[in-house]
């Protein structure tokens, strides 16, 4: 009991009670890193030479084509081991300097000197007490720091996946029965319906290499108003939402809807990449002309009329209308825009009706931003 209630004591009072890491051990999980890094790209290697292959039994290139894709392909995954191999190789030789400086203990070293510092063992475990002095203690934060630096670069460089802030905001209109012509005689005031968007998108490359392919996804909010001309405004008659004109003049009609959207793009991002001073490829993204078409889904989250007119005896009348006023909860369509940099013409068109047993489509014009 005496036994057991010793050992419970030096759990709650001793901060380093830890197994100790050993040279042979760092240089075991190295090597066993740089086994990992060059089977996987060679089974990378492997699966585009068997694409190669196949083109090349199906007549789609030549036997010189396919000799120079192989060359290229294996060109690019020995660079890309060369690359990854060389951080670990850093890693090694920081651990040999430490080995050499005294810094870090061989097994047999181990077991030699640290036997006297302090150790018990609960059952196969063995655990021991080690007080470090101030430079030792220091030297192990900086190789771990130099760790993490090297590892955070190596990140850095081969990531494929960025995330932006978009913000877009212009116009919305009304097409009926898919109809361009129907604008000319539109229900609704063009340039004083207006839509807002916030929301947040990650963009991936879809190769493993640089390249101008990404796909584009994420969410947003939208504030879309529609303003109707002539002092209309919107009722609800059973199923269907009419268009009336008000008997008093208005000075506001705009029925505004709240949605939640889900795009989704292919990007042509046309940046010119850079290079490192090693010579690898760096992706550049947001720096020239982009493209990105697509389509997104989702639904909405309330809807309500803005009317305000001056009555007869001049007092003002502000009216709030809540109500979904027949319109389709989910939505979905196709949107695309042109870009340079991170300032773009962006378009959204509804394919599903914006109200309920009406062929009204919403669509939106205006500018984009992507910041990155």
């Amino acid at each position: 009991m005496k036994r057991i209630l010793l050992i419970l004591v030096l759990f709650c009072t001793t901060i380093a009670f830890s197994q100790e890491k050993t040279f042979e051990d760092e240089v075991k999980k190295i090597s066993k890193r740089i086994e990992l890094i060059t089977k996987t790209e060679k089974a990378a290697l492997k699966i585009k030479v068997e694409k190669i292959n196949a083109q090349l039994e199906k007549g789609e290139i030549s036997s010189e084509q396919a000799q120079k894709l192989k060359k290229e392909a294996a060109e690019y995954h020995a660079k890309v081991i060369s690359q990854k191999v060389a951080v670990e190789q850093t890693l090694l030789q920081g651990l040999v300097q430490d080995k050499a400086n005294g810094k870090i203990k061989s097994a047999k070293e181990f077991d030699d000197t640290y036997e006297d510092e302090g150790s018990f063992t609960i059952g196969r475990r063995k655990f021991n007490i080690r007080i470090y002095d101030n430079e030792d203690y220091k030297s192990r934060r900086k190789r771990n720091r130099d760790w993490d630096e090297n590892w955070t670069d190596y990140d850095r460089r081969n990531r494929r996946t960025t995330s932006q802030f978009v913000f877009a905001l212009g116009v919305n209109n009304a097409l009926v029965d898919n109809q361009l012509v129907s604008l000319e005689n539109s229900n609704y005031k063009f340039w004083q319906s207006h839509f807002y968007e916030l929301g947040w998108t990650w963009k991936t490359r879809l190769s493993e290499p640089t390249s101008i392919w990404y796909i584009k996804y994420g969410m947003s909010f939208l504030w879309n108003n529609l303003r109707p001309v002539n002092n209309m405004y919107h009722v609800k008659n059973g199923t269907k939402t009419n268009l009336i004109t008000h008997a008093e003049n208005l000075s506001e009609n705009r029925l505004r809807h709240v949605q939640m959207t889900f795009p989704l793009h292919l990007e042509f991002d046309f940046s010119r990449n850079g290079e490192y001073g090693d010579g690898s490829k760096r992706d550049r993204t947001h720096r020239a002309l982009r493209i990105g078409v697509g389509a997104f889904a989702g639904f909405k989250l309330g809807t309500r009329q803005y009317i305000e007119y001056t009555d007869a005896n001049n007092i003002k009348v502000e009216e709030v209308q809540k109500d979904n006023f027949n319109m389709n909860v989910f939505n979905y369509g196709v949107s695309a825009y042109v870009a340079h940099r991170s300032i773009g013409f962006y378009a959204k068109y509804d394919l599903n009706p914006l109200f309920k047993e009406q062929e009204v489509r919403n669509l939106s014009l205006g500018l984009r931003f992507d910041l990155n």
